[in-house]
């Protein structure tokens, strides 16, 4: 068997930082599900969410997050088409997801980080990690008038509430969402932002090497009280890994809690094993072992930033 590359999804397969190759593989499954269906809005997305990365969307600059970039975005729509996949085929008598929601999930989850991207005319922030504590309403912002253009305008404001089971601005529970089909869809879309990141097989590099620095400029590394005291959230890079088991558990606790164990739903497009969670485990093992001074530095190299 081959070592999983770098640039490579769990099973070893898609090359996630090519559009082009996530975008076949998530059309594959949507044709396997739909038949003979078009899927227009949805190419469209991909084409739009590889030009807005690399600096040729019109209004806006390139990314210049290192962590939060286009390959982040491609695993997370990946591991969303592969969620939407297992629930339809194991969904029981729960509602069956219709095609153009299938790419509706897929849209948001093209665009849920594209809050950290900034505008041409932006004199306020230094680069992107600047809108971190903002950047789910930010994308919401932008998919309500997205999906206008694309044809969907029925779900633009769908699509600006879903996008927020990706953060944190709002508690799950006061999403507006009332509908329980777009509602599971938001939580198969906040359990493909946590399984991919953590599932990155160069996760630890990348918390140590390029989500600290976007920490930090975010205003995530310290935080400061009403009397102006400061306390330090993350030290440095090495401080974020040294935590990562603990944000793993409560990322369980959402996955479990507020998103209702949706990312089980991978398990079943995989035929009854989670690779997502169990790449993420071997990530956290890793972590420990690196806190108690019982493994090796970190050697990967992750790809360059897209």
């Amino acid at each position: 068997m081959q070592p999983r590359r770098n640039d490579y999804d769990i099973t070893n397969r898609i090359q996630t930082t090519d559009p082009r190759a996530v975008e076949a593989e998530v059309s594959r499954l949507l044709r396997l599900l739909y038949p003979g269906t078009a899927h227009v809005a949805m190419s469209r997305a991909f084409a739009d969410v590889a030009a807005l990365y690399a600096g040729n969307f019109p209004g806006y600059r390139a990314c210049d997050t290192a962590y939060h970039d286009l390959q982040h975005v491609m695993d997370v729509t990946l591991a969303m088409a592969r969620l939407m996949d297992g629930y339809e085929r194991t969904r029981g008598q729960t509602p069956a997801l219709e095609v153009k929601l299938f790419q509706f999930g897929v849209t948001v989850a093209l665009f849920h980080d594209m809050g950290y991207l900034r505008k041409l005319d932006d004199d306020v922030a230094p680069n992107g990690a600047f809108y971190t504590q903002n950047h789910v309403s930010r994308g919401a912002a932008f998919l309500r008038d997205y999906f206008k253009e694309v044809g969907l305008a029925e779900l633009a404001e769908a699509g600006a509430e879903v996008i927020h089971f990706t953060g944190y601005e709002k508690r799950v529970a006061d999403i507006l969402i009332e509908d329980p089909v777009l509602r599971m869809l938001g939580s198969l879309l906040g359990s493909a932002d946590i399984m991919a990141q953590m599932a990155d097989r160069c996760y630890l590099e990348k918390c140590r090497d390029r989500l600290y620095p976007e920490f930090v400029a975010g205003g995530i590394a310290e935080q400061r009280d009403a009397q102006g005291n400061k306390t330090v959230v993350f030290a440095s890079g090495n401080d974020l890994i040294n935590k990562t088991p603990m944000f793993f558990q409560t990322a369980v606790d959402r996955l479990e809690a507020d998103l209702g164990g949706a990312y089980n739903y991978a398990a079943s497009h995989f035929g009854g094993f989670n690779l997502y969670i169990h790449a993420a485990k071997k990530n956290v093992r890793f972590a420990k072992q690196i806190s108690v001074g019982s493994a090796p530095s970190l050697r990967r190299t992750p790809p360059p930033t897209v």
